[in-house]
């Protein structure tokens, strides 16, 4: 009898825990949307808990009602962009980091791989050169990576407080995850993928601080055969 009861607790524990995590997905997926839309921000800290501490639950109730999962990282770095803003600003350039993806570099790049990363030639044949200059012109430390590994090394090398980076949702939301102490802007990919990818360049230049509104505009092809130079921007 004993049992039969303890068991009938525990169900009865799980079943509102259950209903309970039902609940604050669809709370903040309702919330995360609504950010995304209307651009109002409603309890930062309740998305924030509930990607970083249920990332894959979330991303497969979002696929079982309905939802592309990719809005699951929209949100994260939506939110992250937003909480941290005033804190990135406040910042001098010098204590910051831009990381760049090397997805962005032309087709015939003859930058060499190192261990911080491709190391630019200046080529003016990708919109990186372009960012990769005004950044340094501000003071930033800016690095070129294929991956996650090379972001685990500049952590381990440098000293900064604040990372304005630039990949793919995914990528970019569980880098900033990473990330968290530090006060981080992202700035997604038009096109993600492993090659031809595009980056609205003015969307970076306006979380520098170069520029101080968006123009309206497309986006930059990496991999065609313009070139590049400041006065393009």
């Amino acid at each position: 009898m004993a049992f039969y009861e303890f068991y009938q607790i525990f169900g009865q524990i799980v079943f509102v825990l259950v209903l309970t995590m039902l609940t604050l997905l669809s709370v903040t997926l309702i919330l995360g949307r609504l950010l995304i839309k209307e651009d109002k921000l409603v309890f930062p800290r309740l998305l924030l808990f509930t990607i970083d501490m249920f990332y894959g639950l979330f991303k497969k109730f979002s696929e079982n009602v309905g939802v592309d999962a990719k809005i699951v990282d929209q949100i994260g770095v939506e939110v992250r962009n937003k909480v941290n803003e005033k804190f990135f600003k406040k910042i001098e350039s010098q204590d910051k980091i831009l990381v760049l993806p090397h997805c962005l570099r032309h087709a015939d790049c003859e930058a060499k791989l190192e261990a911080s990363g491709l190391v630019c030639k200046d080529c003016n044949r990708c919109v990186i050169g372009v960012l990769k200059n005004k950044a340094e012109d501000k003071g930033f430390k800016v690095f070129i990576i294929p991956g996650s590994t090379f972001l685990k090394k500049i952590l381990e090398k440098n000293n900064f407080k604040a990372v304005l980076g630039v990949a793919c949702y995914q990528d970019l939301n569980l880098a900033m995850m990473k990330l968290s102490k530090f006060s981080c802007q992202g700035v997604p990919l038009l096109k993600d993928g492993c090659i031809n990818t595009k980056v609205d360049p003015r969307a970076v230049l306006e979380k520098m601080g170069e520029i101080q509104e968006s123009e309206n505009g497309h986006g930059i092809n990496s991999c065609n055969h313009e070139s590049y130079s400041p006065k393009t921007l």
